[in-house]
């Protein structure tokens, strides 16, 4: 049944073949036999689940909490960061502008007319978890709920496609001149999150990866008002698939093409965060601006 309405699903909204984890390492699920580590592949012809198997079988770091799987909120959230195909009988066109940028640009500030892009939630709906957060691109507010029902551990948000205003063209940025991203933010209660830089517009592309800690840990700073800068090299970040890490990467600064932030129960290759709680957590974001 599950394998019929996310085909039907798939047709109706055109998701091309996705897989959701990325960016994340998926929680483990209990097994007799192995921990696996689980991501779902939608593509035209429906779902399929994928299970890379990891030796170190740890039941205890996972709920066995059951909750209703929120397909609406699955199909929202992914279709967010799609690009919808370009049509040549109406003028569309698949090339991007390239944007060069240098240090001390300002990328992104909350309700900033500037803006080429806001942020959308993509949290462990996507895989069957029950984690669940929001974000107010007015504020730069991005708070919400960690949970590892269903075998979930993490919420995040995602750059929405690069466009090129009035045009609304595609856009990506080129970065060689520039050392890294620097991040200004409030709040993060003393919790590990990670940010990363895509260098292409494929929805399971690459992730480069930072982690960073935020705030201090203590009850009152998470309404506190406090402002913490965090700067990512490019030069330290970790290339990673699907939570894991990969190697002979290079990373193309010249094809700029997404940012997220991460807020996730696991680190990288199964390891565990931390600096990790489960329930609410709140972040602030003031501004993304390169250096």
């Amino acid at each position: 049944m599950n394998v019929l309405i996310l085909t039907l699903l798939s047709c109706c909204f055109c998701l091309p073949t996705i897989s959701f984890s990325n960016a994340f390492t998926i929680p483990p699920t209990t097994t007799t036999i192995s921990t696996l580590h689980h991501r779902t592949t939608v593509t035209s012809h429906g779902a399929r689940l994928l299970a890379t198997a990891n030796d170190n079988d740890d039941s205890s770091s996972s709920s066995k909490e059951r909750k209703p799987w929120d397909i609406i909120r699955f199909v929202s959230q992914s279709s967010k960061f799609i690009t919808p195909p370009s049509l040549p009988f109406i003028g569309g066109s698949k090339e991007s502008t390239r944007r060069k940028v240098g240090p001390g640009e300002t990328l992104w500030t909350p309700s900033s007319s500037q803006n080429f892009f806001n942020f959308a939630p993509l949290d462990d709906v996507v895989m069957g978890g029950a984690s669940s957060s929001t974000v107010d691109n007015n504020t730069g507010t991005w708070k919400g709920i960690v949970t590892d029902a269903n075998n979930g551990g993490f919420v995040g948000i995602r750059s929405t496609p690069f466009l090129e205003q009035p045009e609304n063209k595609k856009l990506v940025l080129d970065m060689t001149n520039c050392k890294g991203v620097e991040l200004r933010l409030r709040k993060g209660d003393g919790c590990r999150y990670k940010f990363v830089v895509r260098d292409s517009t494929e929805f399971n592309g690459i992730c480069w990866a930072s982690e960073f800690d935020v705030g201090v840990s203590s009850g009152s700073s998470i309404s506190g008002k406090k402002t913490t800068t965090i700067r990512i090299p490019f030069d330290k970040q970790r290339p990673t698939l699907f939570g894991n890490v990969v190697n002979e990467k290079t990373f193309d600064d010249e094809n700029v093409a997404g940012f997220q932030f991460a807020y996730s129960k696991f680190e990288y290759d199964g390891k565990l965060n931390e600096k990790f709680r489960l329930g609410d957590f709140v972040l602030q974001i003031l501004e993304i601006r390169t250096y």
